[in-house]
């Protein structure tokens, strides 16, 4: 886990508005009321302007905590009886449905602008982006006849070839389980796990990697992470599932008993705001959340899609089963025969 302290840049703002005074010639932190500490799985490119530009518009001074969702989350079990983090900015709504106890309800600011499918009805998490699943091929070794579904992964061609994160460090990876699961069945899912001879990458990151360098085939991954990629000029090509693909949002979520809780607020109505909703699809490849928010040119609309419906608290209720399942899928040579425990 890495801490980024914004104080510097804070102390520049304020010189600049004139208004620095004692806190910028003696070093000292702003008041509380100025403050916010934010847990944050995103990646820097994301997290670092929408930040930034909080900052100038706030005067609020930002720490910032980084690393994994289930490491951030993990962390804020920790420290539940003594909260240090205000806001968990980042990772699937699964993981935050997860630990739904470590949450207050807060219902942001437009709530009635964020489309009705994405909200959370307890208001315990605010969507940010929301964020298909796609599959990618490296197109210099894939016919793209040969994938244009889940129901392809099973193909002999691909079997250790097929690039996927463990689903149990990786929170994209969890969905593309359940996604598979609830749209082709058990089987189908238990299929995909053998034909990935046992191997599982340790990161989302490297899924991407491994198919535009061709160690991998195929893979599965998020819409937006697979187009910033292939604008950066990475060799790779992108399919939605016919049978059926899931969008599920990631979040913002803050924390009970939160030590800054009125800068938690203003930062969870910022993450909505109609500017950096349109900041989303214009820089990060990502769709808004809000219904106000048109989608840009270079992504589909999301009818143009096949869409599953997709259970949050049931995939986060039921997280260890269907871990299990997947990791049994892994160890079996044939799923003819075996039992079906989710339906």
């Amino acid at each position: 886990m890495k801490k980024i302290a914004f104080l510097s840049l804070f102390l520049i703002l304020l010189l600049l508005s004139g208004c620095a005074g004692e806190a910028a010639v003696s070093g000292t932190l702003p008041q509380p009321e100025n403050r916010l500490v934010v847990y944050t799985s995103h990646k820097e490119e994301v997290y670092q302007p929408i930040i930034r530009e909080f900052e100038e518009r706030t005067g609020i001074w930002v720490e910032l905590v980084t690393g994994g969702s289930y490491e951030l989350l993990e962390q804020i079990e920790a420290e539940k009886a003594a909260p240090k983090a205000d806001v968990m900015f980042g990772g699937g709504v699964e993981s935050l449905e997860s630990y739904r106890h470590l949450f207050q309800p807060i219902r942001c600011q437009d709530w009635e602008q964020i489309s009705a499918s994405l909200r959370q009805s307890e208001d315990l998490w605010t969507p940010f982006s929301a964020l298909p699943l796609v599959l990618i091929y490296n197109p210099k070794l894939v016919d793209p006849s040969h994938l244009t579904g889940w129901q392809d992964l099973t193909r002999e061609e691909f079997r250790g070839k097929i690039a996927f994160a463990d689903p149990t460090k990786s929170a994209s990876s969890f969905t593309a389980v359940v996604t598979m699961l609830r749209s082709c069945g058990e089987e189908t899912l238990g299929q995909v796990a053998c034909c990935l001879d046992g191997c599982q990458l340790s990161s989302s990151g490297e899924v991407l990697r491994a198919v535009a360098d061709g160690e991998a085939l195929v893979g599965v991954t998020l819409e937006e992470t697979a187009l910033q990629r292939i604008a950066a000029g990475a060799n790779l090509g992108l399919v939605y599932p016919s049978e059926g693909t899931s969008c599920v949002p990631d979040g913002t979520a803050v924390v009970a008993g939160a030590p800054h809780p009125e800068s938690a607020r203003s930062f969870l109505n910022f993450t909505v705001s109609r500017e950096v909703q349109q900041l989303l699809g214009s820089r990060f490849f990502r769709r808004s959340v809000r219904s106000d928010v048109t989608v840009p040119s270079s992504l589909p609309a999301m009818d143009q899609l096949t869409l599953m419906e997709y259970d949050v608290r049931w995939a986060s209720e039921n997280r260890e089963t269907i871990l299990a399942l997947w990791a049994n899928a892994l160890e079996e040579e044939t799923h003819g025969d075996s039992e079906k425990v989710l339906s």
